[in-house]
């Protein structure tokens, strides 16, 4: 068997090639409960009762060469409508611009936030 055959079969024998981001993308991973949310008193609001617009929150897994503003375990602010599912290894992710992200939340933004924390 030569080496190309053997190299076209071992990638269909399911084998995990790393991935790498490129440009300005972000790769981000959502919470458990997608649009489930709880109110302040702990009544759970399904996300079929959101009204309007909302945005969400997710974590960064990775990111690309270009990406300046984020860091891998960010969590970011994004609207849902603007995104890109992909599954990678059985988990669901999503792909975003640098530019679609609205906020981001991090411990190292410490100096100059706003003064609000999740």
């Amino acid at each position: 068997m030569t080496s190309e055959k053997k190299k076209a079969q071992s990638l269909t024998d399911d084998e995990r090639l790393p991935v790498k981001m490129l440009n300005d993308r972000i790769l981000v991973r959502l919470g458990d409960a997608e649009g489930e949310r709880r109110s302040t008193g702990g009544i759970l609001i399904p996300a079929t009762a959101q009204v309007g617009k909302r945005l969400t929150w997710a974590e960064v897994v990775a990111v690309g060469p270009n990406v300046r503003s984020m860091e891998s375990g960010d969590r970011v602010l994004f609207n849902p409508d603007d995104r890109y599912e992909v599954e990678v290894r059985g988990t669901d992710y999503i792909i975003l611009r640098e530019r679609d992200v609205h906020a981001v939340a991090a411990e190292r933004l410490d100096e100059g936030s706003t003064g609000l924390y999740l």
